[in-house]
């Protein structure tokens, strides 16, 4: 990697830092690609990213940014998940943490608040921002559809009623 290419990703990674929600710091140990892969793919259909960065140009993409709490965090073979929901990234890599014993969530930030690997876990046992947003609109359409039903009723046991007289009459 030349200079330019190292400029290139820092400058790349510093703007993913000031877009994101959240950053999830993780250690790899000895995944293989495959497992990498699939990994990626299943951030990427959770609407986060995981991208292994060196450890050096991640610190410096990161200073002046929120993120600057996670510098101690990047030692060793590292790796960063993150995304714009708060919780999507910390759930796709606790996820796949359960399931594979050589991926180890060390810690990891939202702002400028750092979390160790519980804080992570416990973030990612939150819903996510679509499943919130499709709860507060089912509590939103519940009390419309109660209403509905409720206005409908009355009309219903009058036409029944007049139904029933006029059945009465005709026999």
């Amino acid at each position: 990697m030349d200079r330019s290419q190292k400029t290139q990703a820092v400058a790349e990674l510093n703007s993913t830092f000031n877009e994101v929600a959240v950053v999830v710091v993780t250690r790899n140990l000895g995944m293989t690609v495959k497992q990498s892969t699939d990994l990626r793919n299943k951030a990427r259909a959770a609407g986060a990213s995981y991208k292994v960065a060196k450890n050096r140009l991640a610190k410096i993409a990161i200073e002046g940014t929120d993120y600057a709490v996670l510098a101690d965090l990047l030692t060793g073979p590292t790796a960063l998940s993150y995304s714009t929901d708060p919780v999507a990234a910390a759930k796709v890599v606790s996820d796949f943490a359960k399931t594979n014993d050589k991926l180890e969530i060390v810690g990891g930030a939202m702002g400028s608040m750092l979390l160790d690997a519980e804080g992570v876990k416990a973030l990612a046992s939150l819903p996510s921002l679509d499943e919130l947003r499709g709860k507060i609109v089912g509590l939103l359409q519940a009390p419309a559809a109660k209403l509905a039903s409720i206005t409908q009723a009355p009309a219903a046991q009058l036409a029944r009623v007049f139904n029933a007289y006029a059945e009465k009459d005709a026999a």
